[in-house]
């Protein structure tokens, strides 16, 4: 006969009841904190102290904590290199190199002045201690992804630092070591620098290829999470054989997999969830775990040492945010940001902590001993306590009032955005919804509309079958966390129910698959496009693609002189903007030299930042394609204009023509840009346009 009494014996051992105790936290925890307005990663570290072995006693800190710990401080390392935005990172890499130089080199001295000073530790032991400080994790980069302030320029600064000051520590980390294990010697020195930068070249340069090539081939969503996630840890494991920490792996993985990865994605969605959901808060909990407060009431040795070691990680994480601030310039917010995110110790601290304590010394005692191991773990708590109420705060100022260094999206206009797709071919849905969740506005949740239209004389048939193809278009959106709306119309032509939908539902944007010619009488747009255009004055994309757009290297743009004077110039060059910035690309612009001007302002306000260049033509020819060359790894985009507007020009007639002989293997986008509603109006270019 089964009895329960095991159930109630402590600590709980049975997997079942340790992993339901473990979602009961994360889930309630939350919950509880938000309504106290306190940082719900606190209640993890927390809620780790009170059910551990030291507390209560619940749960032990067994295998499970470990091997879910680990993927957790991957995870976090991994998602602060795969959300940073590559472009402000450019821009603010000397400012990110200056605070992660203050930022290693003032706890350093602080450090080694109070372990000797004020704990009357030995010159290794301090120089350990002091690299402890000198690390951070960013435990608290969760919050900032959270109020999408991940482009934010202190943000931006702090992960820059954090990549040189966790580099430095575990550099004197494994020199400590080495010192013990008498591996310590100048060919020991040359070995690791080779090992570690032929690691890192292979990371950074082949890494991104096999990327590529995966994305490419497989577009499974099972298969792409679990492909990332093994690169995460192909790359943590090839540093650590390097003699390095894996963490430092994970965040460069997460650095060269950011373009591949856009920010509004359904892979981004899953990363980001199963990360925050599980993963990352398991490691929060085991670390609370680790801390002894019985140590803390037997003696005084081990509360002092944990009170030095908290004021002097502190006070010299501080003292680098303000300096940072004031050779910068920076306002009181972004110190406040900086601070925020580079206080936490957590990983790097942990694994010097833990080797420092199993490092024994010739008089017989560890290098790091036991009040040393108790007062890092309340180091820990306190500073990702700090960490996150500081960094929780600042992330409210930046969103209530637009501060400095503020990077935000901007709208093609006031109206707010809508992008209307029809979902004909079940082959191009996937390509033409991760088009438009690149070219809409971040900030909004919805403003995706699929379509499917159903011709009066098509059978029942074609109606379950455009079912079928909305709830694909749907689930792709929703994956990204985008609501999309899904629409199906009857009538009289395909053609007259996009057009009739368009107005219904206030569409800003038009997005369609390039026509696939039927026999060598059919044109290139085909008869569809054509009416499209002909009944709306919206913009229109016009789209055909041989690979995901995350994979491109590349977008080139032709541009028709005097293109800056359509209604809806802004709108187009800030959606190829988005583009180019959330795939990491490089645009090229081809205008006439006062084209190229208003291109340069319009890209400046969509912060582009330095990825595009802007190539003078001229005016003799609207488009220059002729003997041009795209890479196959690149998109190309011809903007393209409606006949009567101002940058039509007769010469588009043998555009079909020069891209079917030159780029008819290319991923192509065509571009017909808003103009202003001519419904009522008779155009002597084509006059029957409204018959």
């Amino acid at each position: 006969m089964t009895t329960i009494a095991p159930l109630f014996s402590l600590p709980v051992t049975d997997p079942t009841w340790i992993f339901l105790i473990v979602l009961v936290i994360i889930l309630f925890a939350p919950l509880l904190l938000g309504k106290l307005k306190i940082p719900h990663i606190i209640g993890m570290i927390l809620a780790g102290v009170i059910i551990g072995e030291h507390g209560l006693n619940i749960l032990e800190r067994d295998s499970s904590f470990q091997l879910f710990g680990q993927v957790g401080l991957y995870y976090i390392m991994f998602l602060a290199g795969l959300e940073m935005d590559m472009e402000d990172f450019r821009k603010n890499k000397v400012k990110g190199l200056v605070f992660g130089l203050l930022t290693f080199f003032i706890p350093m001295a602080l450090g080694i002045w109070s372990s000797m000073a004020l704990l009357g530790f030995g010159a290794l032991s301090s120089v350990l201690l002091a690299s402890m400080y000198a690390s951070h994790t960013l435990i608290a980069y969760p919050i900032v992804s959270r109020y999408g302030l991940s482009r934010q320029r202190s943000v931006t600064i702090s992960i820059g630092g954090t990549a040189v000051t966790v580099t430095l520590a575990l550099v004197v980390l494994a020199l400590v070591s080495g010192l013990f294990n008498g591996t310590a010697t100048p060919i020991y020195w040359v070995k690791l620098g080779l090992k570690v930068t032929l690691i890192a070249m292979v990371i950074i340069f082949v890494f991104p290829k096999i990327g590529r090539l995966f994305f490419r081939k497989y577009d499974d969503a099972v298969m792409q999470f679990v492909f990332v996630l093994a690169l995460v840890f192909l790359g943590g494991g090839l540093i650590s054989l390097a003699g390095m920490e894996g963490i430092l792996g994970a965040f460069l993985v997460g650095m060269v997999l950011n373009p591949l990865i856009p920010k509004v994605s359904p892979l981004m969605t899953r990363l980001e969830f199963v990360g925050n959901a599980l993963f990352i808060p398991y490691f929060l909990i085991g670390v609370g775990m680790i801390v002894d407060v019985r140590s803390f009431v037997a003696g005084g040795t081990a509360l002092k040492v944990a009170v030095v070691m908290t004021v002097a990680a502190t006070l010299s994480k501080w003292l680098a945010a303000w300096l940072t601030q004031k050779i910068y310039r920076m306002s009181s917010n972004e110190r406040k940001m900086i601070f925020g995110l580079s206080n936490a110790q957590a990983a790097a601290t942990l694994a010097a902590v833990l080797v420092g304590h199993e490092i024994i010394m010739e008089n017989g005692e560890r290098l790091l001993n036991d009040d040393v191991l108790n007062g890092t773990i309340v180091m820990i708590l306190i500073t990702c306590i700090i960490s996150t109420i500081e960094t929780e705060r600042a992330c409210r100022r930046f969103t209530v009032a637009d501060g400095p260094g503020i990077s935000s999206e901007h709208h093609g206009g006031e109206e707010k955005e809508k992008i209307l797709i029809p979902v004909a071919n079940p082959d191009t849905i996937e390509n033409l919804i991760n088009i438009a969740l690149l070219i809409k506005d971040g900030r909004q949740k919805d403003g995706i509309v699929a379509l499917n239209v159903i011709d009066d004389s098509q059978d029942a048939m074609a109606g379950e079958a455009g079912r079928r193809n909305l709830e694909k278009a749907a689930l792709i959106a929703s994956s990204a966390n985008v609501e999309a709306e899904m629409r199906t119309r009857y009538d009289i032509s395909i053609s007259s129910g996009i057009v009739h939908t368009i107005r219904e539902c206030s569409a800003t944007d038009v997005v369609i698959g390039l026509h696939m010619k039927s026999s060598i009488l059919d044109s290139f747009f085909g008869s569809l496009t054509g009416n499209i255009l002909k009944g709306t004055s919206r913009q229109v994309m016009v789209v055909r693609l041989g690979m995901p757009p995350n994979t491109f290297k590349g977008i080139v743009a032709f541009v028709p002189p005097r293109a800056e004077f359509e209604t809806g110039f802004t709108r187009w060059v800030t959606h190829l903007c988005r583009m180019a910035v959330r795939t990491g690309c490089r645009i090229r612009f081809h205008a006439t030299v006062e084209t190229v001007d208003a291109l340069r302002q319009a890209a400046d306000k969509a912060d582009i930042g330095t990825l595009a260049d802007y190539i003078p033509v001229p005016q003799d020819e609207p488009v220059h394609i002729d003997g041009m060359k795209v890479g196959r790894e690149q998109l190309l985009v011809v903007v393209g204009a409606r006949a009567g507007s101002i940058s039509y020009d007769p010469a588009f007639d043998r555009l079909p023509a020069v891209l079917n002989r030159d780029f008819a293997e290319s991923n192509l986008m065509i571009i017909f840009p808003e103009q202003i509603d001519r419904q009522d109006i008779v155009s002597f270019s084509d006059p029957l346009a409204n018959s």
